[in-house]
């Protein structure tokens, strides 16, 4: 990046965060001195803590920005110092699975076993609990050379598992990955000389990088989502040496993972927990931006809400550990420790802060309170540069590394829609509820039916009527602070309507093609195999949309007829490559993909099909 725009970004940054600090001021000033009643002060207070979380880390991004262009005006851009080699130190790469599908743990092994790294043995630790995957377990293990670990008793998810492995191992380095996650060949001869090199660094991070944003909108989203995070707060927080464990793509010294008890079982975000006690006890840790593997995200809405649910009732417990520690040990995290630590653990709160700033809208319109509202000059004034500012400074910074506003854009559409997930994993966490670790799955085409949505469609519904009622209202009185409520309602009702996007996966898309109308589909079975998975619609040069009267396993050979007033009849043998798992008014959607057709009829065929 060319110094100018450094400077400009790092100007921005500095704006953004006095922005921020006005908007703060104002904000109080304001509420100190309206005149409220009791109901409308228990309201403001919501308010304030809504608008003040948002600001209070929107700061810290802004921080973060500032941090990272001072540092590479004084030092460039320049790499992590990396010690030359003399002999690999010996290195245990540790992968836990439960219940995988082989196909997924297969590509995982394989890219693992290419790592160019000679001094390395791979421990599959293996948690299922069925026998078919037991199993299959075997299996990998003899075809790829893999050192099996199975435990005898199940405690601690993950984290007790690897911990039970960690006992038996004692190789200088260990190295965790998901299940889904491939490394690069060059992983550890990049990450390697960085640890040797620094005998204190506990731990090095590196990115998780989605490789099916394509695949599905979920996907998509997720992987912005955590694009965003992956670069400059992670950046920033290695500068301050508070960078966490993120629980894979990681190399630990096992040294220091020994010396806190390994991985921290009391929670499900065990390398989070983690972390707090290596940093505690002196250790330090680096985050490498470079991307080093690939994994998948969850590819639809009930594997990404399982995910971020399990995330943010672990963060949210460790905050709570965070602040007993805090008042019992206040030295033993340096101050930039501790607000890194502070921001990073009360993030899932963000959803909690969300619905207030979403309902105080619509009980305004409806109800007016609370009755005062500061003069729409004075709000606009203090308002809009931190708005504005803020949205610059983060589309700008994440644009110079390549990321477009639309893709940004879509992972805070997702997010508006998770509000709900976040709030219960919160209250979870701060009631004690204790949640199960479970894996994320990633399947794709499943959405969810409306009615486990219907805190989103209630929200949904409440902030449009309340726009609508706001329209009326501003006609007849010609309130400004109706207008501005009004424009609120509206915004947070088109941001909530994403869930429908997410939710609606369009089956037919890519080379699948749904049969025109008055098209009839006569079949039999050929052949019904025991399930296949991988198989996909995008494999097939022609395949076509349609719905059966029953769910058919993936792999199902099926003899088709098809006839339409006017035409031919078209026959051919097709595979089944996707099927709905619930029954609709027409049945079970599913894709069939045509395997086998004669010759004469394969242009026939466009004609019963959607171009």
């Amino acid at each position: 990046m060319r110094l100018g725009k450094r400077d400009l970004y790092n100007a921005i940054a500095v704006l953004a965060i006095i922005a921020i600090l006005v908007y703060v001021i104002v904000r109080t000033t304001l509420f100190l001195f309206a005149e409220y009643e009791l109901t409308e002060k228990f309201f403001a207070i919501l308010l304030i803590f809504g608008e003040f979380f948002v600001l209070l880390h929107s700061l810290g991004y802004a921080l973060n920005i500032f941090k990272i262009f001072v540092k590479q005006k004084q030092a460039g851009e320049e790499e992590p110092i990396k010690k030359e080699l003399k002999e690999e130190p010996t290195v245990a790469i540790l992968v836990a699975a439960r219940d995988e599908p082989k196909e997924v743990l297969e590509d995982t092994f394989i890219a693992i076993n290419a790592v160019n790294y000679k001094n390395k043995e791979v421990f599959f630790l293996d948690d299922s609990s069925e026998g078919k995957y037991r199993k299959e377990a075997d299996e990998l293990a003899d075809q790829l050379n893999l050192r099996l670990f199975r435990r005898q008793a199940r405690h601690g998810a993950k984290a007790g598992i690897v911990n039970d492995c960690l006992k038996n191992l004692t190789q200088k380095y260990i190295v965790i990955f998901d299940a889904d996650q491939n490394p690069l060949p060059e992983f550890l001869n990049t990450l390697i000389p960085m640890m040797e090199n620094d005998e204190r660094l506990a731990f090095i991070q590196t990115p998780q990088f989605y490789s099916n944003i394509d695949q599905s909108r979920v996907a998509r989203g997720a992987g912005f989502q955590q694009s965003v995070f992956y670069e400059y707060i992670c950046e920033g927080k290695s500068l301050t040496d508070a960078m966490f464990c993120c629980g894979t793509n990681i190399v630990f010294r096992r040294e220091a993972l020994t010396q806190v008890g390994g991985l921290d079982e009391s929670t499900v975000t065990e390398d989070f927990a983690t972390s707090v006690k290596l940093h505690s006890r002196g250790w330090r840790s680096l985050y490498y931006n470079h991307v080093c593997a690939f994994g998948m995200g969850p590819e639809n809405l009930n594997g990404y809400f399982k995910q971020q649910f399990r995330w943010a009732a672990g963060t949210i417990a460790i905050l709570k550990k965070l602040i007993w520690q805090f008042l019992t040990r206040p030295f033993s995290l340096r101050p930039v420790q501790w607000w890194e630590y502070f921001l990073s653990s009360s993030y899932y709160l963000i959803g909690l802060a969300f619905f207030i700033l979403m309902i105080c809208p619509v009980i305004y319109l409806f109800f007016n309170i609370p009755s005062f509202f500061a003069r729409p000059e004075i709000y606009f004034l203090s308002f809009m540069p931190y708005i504005v500012l803020s949205m610059s400074i983060f589309y700008m910074v994440l644009g110079t590394r390549n990321y477009k506003m639309k893709d940004l854009f879509l992972g805070q559409l997702l997010a508006a829609s998770t509000f709900v997930v976040y709030i219960r994993g919160a209250l979870s966490a701060l009631l004690g509820i204790k949640t199960t670790f479970g894996i994320t799955e990633k399947v794709k085409g499943r959405s969810l039916p409306y009615i486990r949505l219907w805190p989103q469609m209630g929200m949904i519904f409440l902030n449009f009527t309340a726009f609508v009622w706001g329209v009326n209202r501003f006609i007849y009185e010609r309130d400004l602070a109706v207008l501005v409520n009004g424009f609120w309602a509206l915004y947070h009702f088109l941001l909530l309507s994403g869930v429908f996007y997410f939710n609606e996966e369009d089956i037919s898309k890519g080379k699948c093609k749904k049969l025109l109308p008055g098209v009839s589909l006569e079949y039999r079975i050929v052949e019904e195999p025991g399930a296949i998975a991988g198989l996909s619609k995008e494999t097939w040069t022609n395949c076509i949309s349609t719905s059966l009267p029953k769910q058919f396993k993936l792999g199902t050979r099926i003899l088709c007829k098809l006839r339409l007033p006017g035409k031919d009849t078209v026959i051919f043998e097709g595979i089944t490559v996707w099927s709905a798992e619930k029954r609709s008014r027409r049945g079970f959607e599913a894709n069939i993909g045509v395997a086998t057709i004669a010759e004469e009829d394969k242009d026939k065929l466009k004609g019963f099909m959607h171009k």
